[in-house]
């Protein structure tokens, strides 16, 4: 059923499992103990930095499938992305899984994407089993959208620490939970930030726009829901978030940040918080996911925000648009979304 940009399950599919993969930084942050693996090291024993998010893929993608008792050829299919040109980190870790494999690129907003499409394959009985995978790595993402690390540039406050981090969700149309109860896909908007130290400011007006979209959709407000989760606004698109929201009339008290969650800004130097498509794909699969299944959470929205430039566009002057998608998420299946 659809209701305005939201679809609405009638039988929700359901996350059958789910795994995250971090690196070094994210090792030493308050979720640590949550990951199914962490590196010490983030090359991950390759010679490039690319081929390093390829591995972190490759090792999430196994663990999901060995704790859903899955063997790859069991997927129907692989939905998933990265933060490098043309998804390659994407596509080189499944050149060795002979598995259909759809390439997505929402920028940070990769996970939801992935999920919210699978969840929607899932249930009209398209797929038996697909996964929804993301990725990001810091060395990867700053050499291609900033400068080199080895430049030794001063990071702006306002600057956002890209996770070395994998998330991957194993959906099913039936199965334990948690389940996707519905999808609000996002839809590009633009308020003219130019600055690429800034991706909150860039990326808080989509995540308003997505949530007012589906409250109206849904006739339900935040506080209908245990928490909030947007996937990386870090300090400054978290601020912006709840004021523009406030001036809709839409009060978010419950709302958390995995860019905020990822790190422990206050002893960790990674300035406004946590960014990257890894950063709320890892946080869902390592701190949410785990929370609905153990029924600490009952209910929640997930949504990821996405800067959508490129390095061309933002040497050529162009402002940074951005994108949100929604997935709303429970812990049992009964009830209509």
């Amino acid at each position: 059923m659809r209701k305005g940009d939201t679809i609405l399950f009638e039988t929700p599919p359901a996350i059958a499992e789910f795994a995250a993969v971090g690196g070094k930084r994210e090792s030493e942050g308050p979720l640590a103990a949550r990951f199914d693996l962490l590196f010490e090291e983030n090359t991950l024993g390759q010679e490039t930095w690319e081929q390093s998010e390829s591995q972190l893929q490759r090792h999430c993608l196994d663990l999901a499938l060995q704790k859903a008792n899955l063997a790859a050829a069991q997927l129907d299919l692989i939905l998933a992305g990265d933060l490098e040109n043309q998804c390659t980190a994407s596509a080189y870790t499944l050149r060795e899984v002979d598995v259909p494999f759809a390439g997505l690129y929402g920028a940070c907003s990769t996970m939801a994407e992935a999920l919210g499409l699978a969840a929607c394959l899932a249930a009209a009985g398209f797929v038996g089993h697909a996964a929804a995978m993301t990725s990001s790595h810091f060395c990867a993402a700053e050499r291609q959208f900033r400068t080199p690390l080895v430049y030794g540039g001063k990071r702006a406050p306002t600057a956002q620490w890209t996770a070395t981090a994998a998330g991957c969700c194993i959906l099913a149309g039936k199965g334990q939970g948690p389940f996707v109860k519905s999808v609000t896909f996002g839809r590009v908007r633009d308020y003219e930030i130019k600055d690429i130290n800034n991706m909150g400011a860039a990326m808080a007006p989509a995540a308003a726009e997505t949530i007012l979209r589906h409250c109206a959709d849904t006739k339900r407000t935040p506080g209908d829901f245990d928490a909030v989760f947007t996937g990386d606004l870090g300090i400054v698109g978290t601020r912006l978030l709840k004021e523009i929201l406030e001036k809709e009339g839409l009060k978010l008290d419950n709302h958390q940040d995995c860019g905020l969650l990822l790190y422990d800004i206050d002893t960790q130097d990674v300035q406004a918080g946590g960014s990257g498509a890894g950063c709320s794909a890892s946080v869902l699969c390592a701190h949410v996911l785990p929370a609905l299944r153990a029924g600490k959470l009952k209910k929640v929205l997930f949504l990821s925000t996405g800067a959508l430039m490129s390095q061309i566009t933002f040497l050529q002057g162009e402002s940074i648009p951005g994108v949100a998608h929604l997935v709303e998420l429970a812990s049992e299946k009964e009830g209509q979304a």
